[in-house]
């Protein structure tokens, strides 16, 4: 869903020198493969680091994955789901053309590529009825059920997982799923998501040292909120990163691509595999241990953020294990001349050990991000909304459910 650039400026990778190689030829290839995609071999063997420390007879009884789809399910079929309009769900596909020549799936007529992932492709389609642009992915089901992605899972299992969490939000700074399209006696699969514009900027045309304090600090706190947001919902995404933190034309950051996300019944948020791009990965998730998933999420905002500042990565190496060695190891190296309170948030954000970073409670309140905007505005969700209602109408709570945002 993301595109390369969405904040504006590019992460050159001719920028990022390569010290002391020990894979030769073959460095470049790597750098790419630790900016660009997730890594992952054996199911969670990272060149020697395990991060899926469970056999694959464990797992089949102790996937995260599974345990989502399990609550998932269990919160639709009870109405458990935080969105005044639920997304449509459509069984019927209906390939044509309009006047002009151009492609239709359903109601939408097809316009360009705009993005690409592991299991599909983004077009941009128009709708005819209500003349609205829309980001739409499409999927081959026979492609996803041959891609396996772990011992007992294809990737069919990742996709299905992102419509369940989709299905589940509303946010303003969350992208927002519209419709699903899934006809049986076909082999395509479709998702209709809200079309935001993003930035493209091509390599090189980027300001050279970020986007400035200003700008880092409104995205940020969109990040925040829409984080805030999951993690009250014991959501966690798993991927933080710029390419799946869209920009839309009037500035607002919108998060999606939940494809590695999974979800929690309570606050108990432990996690054995780690299938995150590497350089936003936390300390924690590089041991082959098991870690908490908000806190790795915090992580990578932390990493997010000093993209944002400085243009380029907190911890880069020349292969996957010398990158997680950097991250594990080597301390957080800042400039001088930065700004006091961004330096305290960004090494607050960027702890080593999980259990003393900061929370994202704390980057909410902290000074820097405060600025002179104020307080991030606090969101009532609709699921907190109608609890509210009925404890107003009612006099006592009546949902056992609690949200901490």
């Amino acid at each position: 869903m993301g595109c390369g650039w969405c904040f504006g400026f590019s992460f050159s990778k001719k920028d990022e020198k390569v010290m002391g190689s020990r894979s030769g030829s073959d460095s470049h290839t790597s750098q790419e493969s630790l900016l660009d995609k997730e890594v992952e071999d054996d199911y969670g063997s990272y060149n020697g680091y395990m991060t899926d420390t469970c056999s694959a007879d464990d797992c089949e009884f102790q996937s995260p994955t599974k345990r989502s789809e399990e609550i998932l399910v269990y919160r639709m079929q009870h109405g458990l789901i935080c969105r005044e309009f639920p997304v449509k769900e459509t069984h019927e596909l209906i390939r044509s053309e309009d006047d002009n020549g151009n492609k239709m799936v359903n109601e939408y007529v097809q316009g360009y590529k705009i993005g690409a992932g592991s299991y599909g492709k983004v077009v941009l389609y128009r709708s005819q009825l209500d003349g609205k642009h829309y980001a739409i992915k499409s999927f081959h089901k026979s492609h996803l059920l041959k891609q396996r992605v772990a011992p007992s899972e294809t990737a069919m299992s990742d996709v299905l997982r992102e419509v369940l969490i989709m299905k589940m939000l509303s946010h303003p700074n969350i992208v927002n799923l519209f419709e699903v399209i899934d006809d049986p006696a076909t082999d395509h699969f479709y998702m209709v998501l809200e079309y935001v514009e993003g930035k493209w900027v091509y390599e090189g045309a980027g300001p050279p040292c970020g986007l400035g304090e200003h700008t880092a600090r409104q995205y940020l706190r969109d990040i925040v909120s829409g984080l805030m947001y999951l993690h009250a919902h014991n959501i966690v995404h798993g991927d933080i990163k710029p390419d799946n933190l869209l920009v839309t034309g009037s500035g607002t950051v919108k998060i999606g691509d939940f494809g590695v996300s999974q979800v929690f019944e309570d606050d108990n948020d432990e996690l054995r595999r780690s299938p995150g791009t590497p350089v936003f990965t936390a300390p924690e998730c590089c041991l082959g241990l098991t870690y908490h998933g908000k806190a790795a999420d915090t992580w990578a905002v932390g990493v997010t953020l000093y993209c944002m500042v400085l243009g380029k990565y907190p911890f880069l190496g020349d292969t996957l294990q010398d990158t997680y060695d950097k991250i594990v190891n080597d301390p957080l190296s800042l400039p001088d001349e930065m700004n006091p309170l961004l330096e305290n948030l960004l090494e607050g954000l960027l702890h080593k050990d999980p259990r003393q970073r900061m929370t994202l409670e704390n980057v909410a309140e902290h000074a820097w991000v405060i600025g002179e905007e104020g307080p991030i505005r606090q969101y009532v969700c609709w699921c907190k909304h109608n609890r509210l209602r009925r404890e107003h109408s009612h006099g006592s709570p009546t949902d056992t459910l609690t949200f901490k945002y």
